[in-house]
């Protein structure tokens, strides 16, 4: 514990400067955070959005293993003026910790593709591997990319509420510059560029004379941005850190807790 309470107070200067006043762009360290992370994690709206994409059948060798420049071939219906499109696996599907309503699914990265030709079959050669490809993996158009000028931060915003619901690279506790999942989107009222401020919830603690069970206040743990929304959930980047955050902290829109 020590350890990480030292670690934040070392980054707590570098951290601040992240955090840009209204108005003003991203810095590049930011920046860089944000498109790295994009290039390994999505979210689909609903299961049927992955389901019904096109699928990876085979190699030229009538198996898959998804080496770099291997061809592959798919089933369904590519454009040919999209010319690289990611290749995909079902992950973990997301649902709403207080109300349990399905928000979207995840699409873990197996890696890309470029489009050559199509007949019966679709035929696409191998960019960039992240694991053997299978039959069965799916084919979505790559995302764009994060412009930086549209992350800029809005003066004013929705007042919102809701929870860090998952860490993509598989960690227990946040640090700043990592992206964390939010159980909240488009529909609620976020937006890109928009700084929430997490909640941490106080302890529980028994008072020594009563013997009851007291709840401490909760107090300002950090900084998000959220860099990507979808319908129901977003992608946000920790921007500082007063103290270790972790899945299920409460956020709120910065100018709410003000």
């Amino acid at each position: 514990m020590r350890k990480s309470l030292l670690v934040l107070l070392l980054w707590a200067p570098f951290a601040m400067a992240l955090i840009p006043p209204p108005g003003r762009a991203l810095d590049p360290s930011t920046q860089q955070a944000i498109q790295r992370f994009l290039l390994h994690n999505r979210i689909l709206d609903t299961p049927e959005d992955l389901d019904t994409a096109p699928y990876v059948i085979a190699a030229d060798n009538g198996r898959v293993l998804g080496a770099d420049g291997e061809r592959v071939h798919a089933r369904g219906v590519l454009d040919p003026a999209q010319p690289g499109y990611a290749i995909v696996r079902r992950g973990r599907t997301y649902t709403d910790p207080r109300t349990r309503e399905l928000l979207g699914v995840n699409a873990d990265d197996i890696g890309t593709a470029r489009f050559v030709s199509a007949s019966d079959l679709s035929t696409l050669v191998v960019q960039r591997v992240t694991q053997e490809i299978r039959p069965g993996d799916r084919l979505l158009r790559l995302q764009p990319a994060v412009d930086p000028a549209r992350l800029v931060t809005p003066a004013s915003s929705a007042s919102v509420e809701g929870h860090i619901i998952d860490i993509p690279r598989g960690v227990t506790q946040i640090g700043v510059l990592d992206a964390v999942t939010l159980n909240k989107g488009r529909r609620d009222g976020l937006v890109e560029g928009q700084l929430l401020t997490v909640i941490k919830a106080g302890a529980r603690v028994r008072d020594p004379f009563s013997g009851s069970s007291v709840a401490l206040p909760d107090t300002p743990a950090g900084t998000l941005l959220v860099f990507r929304t979808y319908e129901k959930l977003s992608f946000a980047l920790v921007l500082s850190a007063s103290r270790s955050l972790a899945v299920m902290d409460r956020f709120e829109a910065v100018h709410a807790a003000q």
